[in-house]
């Protein structure tokens, strides 16, 4: 029995070593090497101090800021912790008085503006964390910004465009902004 017991223990000692010690540390340091920034939290910085990932999204509620996609998590929003969805369905009431909700406060900050709003400013994504809306949803806030900010509507403009991002390898997802990255560009001089 002994001799069947040793090979199992080696074999048992051997694959605990190579998946439970080799295998992730081989994997963090080709991840840390590769992704450096990823791995790392893609911390945003500004003067010094760290006021945000690149990956999650934050809350803004200043008019001279532009506002991002809603979230979902709970009991906060934009929670790394408890990233998910709403799980209400499209014909949950619930869901729709959320939207209607954020479709008033959005005209509210804005009366003047008479154009569409854009579904992501109303909408939560599916893991509730979204960083980024889309150029459509930073153009229907372009007028607002300006006007709190005291800067023309070709200013704002321009630093939207300039922090939109493409496509990933030109075509994989769609155009974006990173919201954080946008108001932390516009409270540069």
């Amino acid at each position: 029995m002994v001799s069947e017991l040793r090979p199992a223990l080696l074999v048992f000692a051997l694959l605990t070593i190579v998946t439970g010690v080799l295998y992730p540390a081989v994997s963090t340091v080709i991840g840390a090497l590769a992704f450096g920034r990823q791995v790392a939290g893609s911390v945003i910085e500004a003067g010094g101090q760290a006021v945000g990932s690149r990956l999650i999204g934050q809350p803004f509620s200043s008019e001279k800021y532009f506002w991002s996609r809603p979230s979902a998590t709970g009991p906060m929003p934009y929670n790394g912790a408890a990233s998910s969805g709403s799980n209400l369905g499209p014909i949950n009431p619930a869901l729709g008085q959320a939207v209607q909700d954020r479709i008033a406060a959005l005209r509210a900050a804005d009366p003047s503006n008479a154009r569409p709003i854009p579904v992501d400013l109303v909408t939560a994504s599916g893991s509730g964390l979204d960083p980024q809306i889309s150029p459509a949803a930073a153009e229907y806030q372009v007028a607002r910004v300006a006007r709190a900010r005291g800067l023309t509507e070709a200013q704002v403009r321009a630093r939207v465009q300039a922090a939109t991002e493409g496509r990933t390898f030109g075509v994989l997802g769609e155009p974006r902004v990173n919201v954080l990255e946008l108001n932390l560009a516009l409270d540069r001089p």
